[in-house]
């Protein structure tokens, strides 16, 4: 089922790459100004597994005679598939590529990456290792900001039913901010750091500091 989904999504691939190709000519222009389209597919599944495919790993399919396939019609439609499982198994000649396979196949493994020493590679791993420490740092202020709407959601409503009476606003506050420490205290590791991703992301000093219970000048005096 899986082969029979990807051929016809392929198929579709097809299309659209003679598509592009032919929609680079405008009014008035010549052939000669049409550049190649090359279409790239890696597959995280081994698609030819036949007798005699299952030592290839890299296929390029173009324009070709059927009769005489070393015949062709130049290199301007070319679909490229790289089977990723079968290209880690047998191994790739090329280093970049055969880096790019190890990244695709591996990149959860940290052993495995820190013997890769391709630059495109590790700037991959240093993007999505940012990438990732910025979502983290995303989710801790959504949980945080989730929590204040609740305390003060909840404070509201018991006083409006009685049980809080003829308390300011500001005690309000008061009460809900220390909660809030004090749940950061016991359970929030790595306050500096999270306050530091906070700066980074601009949210101001006020919000940082209710946020970990720094200090303003901690927070000031953070290192970004």
């Amino acid at each position: 089922m899986q082969v029979r989904r990807y051929n016809a999504w392929s198929a579709r691939s097809a299309y659209y790459l003679a598509r592009t190709l032919t929609h680079q000519l405008s009014n008035g222009e010549d052939y000669q100004s049409i550049k190649p389209v090359i279409g790239i597919h890696l597959l995280d599944f081994e698609l030819f597994d036949a007798p005699g495919q299952k030592q290839q790993a890299l296929w390029c399919f173009e324009l070709r005679d059927r009769r005489q396939p070393d015949i062709k019609l130049g290199n301007e439609l070319q679909l490229n598939i790289i089977e990723l499982p079968k290209a880690d198994r047998l191994g790739v000649a090329q280093a970049g590529l055969a880096a790019w396979v190890a990244f695709f196949e591996h990149w959860q493994e940290e052993r495995k990456m820190a013997e890769i020493a391709y630059p495109p590679v590790q700037q991959a791993l240093d993007r999505i290792k940012y990438l990732s420490g910025d979502a983290e740092t995303r989710r801790l202020a959504f949980v945080r900001e989730r929590a204040l709407h609740d305390e003060i959601s909840e404070l509201r409503a018991e006083r409006e039913k009685g049980k809080i009476e003829g308390k300011v606003e500001g005690k309000i506050e008061g009460k809900l901010e220390g909660k809030l420490e004090g749940k950061l205290e016991g359970k929030v590791e790595g306050k500096v750091e999270v306050a530091r991703n906070l700066k980074t992301l601009g949210i101001a000093d006020e919000v940082i500091m209710r946020t970990t219970g720094l200090s303003r000048e901690e927070i000031e005096g953070l290192k970004l």
